[in-house]
């Protein structure tokens, strides 16, 4: 698993707009904004929807959620543990 670009691809629910940074400004449209379609490293959103996408993954895949610690997975078959 490559955490690293989790955030940089990773999908956002939420309308996200920003504004244009200095080093690529459009000088025919200074006032427009860009609207995100992936989340960006560093925005607020992209942990929670890093989170949320893979938890669901984990739970389709028959993990259980830990009863004191919700950022627990645990999946058993046979003799083998997946603790993530």
């Amino acid at each position: 698993m490559d955490v690293k670009s989790a955030f940089l691809n990773g999908c956002i629910k939420e309308e996200v707009y920003l504004d244009q940074p200095p080093s690529i400004l459009d000088y025919e449209h200074p006032n427009y904004v860009y609207k995100l379609k992936n989340a960006l490293y560093g925005l607020k959103q992209a942990p929670r929807s890093w989170y949320d996408r893979l938890s669901n993954f984990l739970i389709e895949q028959s993990s259980t959620i830990g009863q004191v610690d919700k950022n627990l997975f645990i999946k058993k078959a046979n003799n083998d543990l997946l603790i993530v």
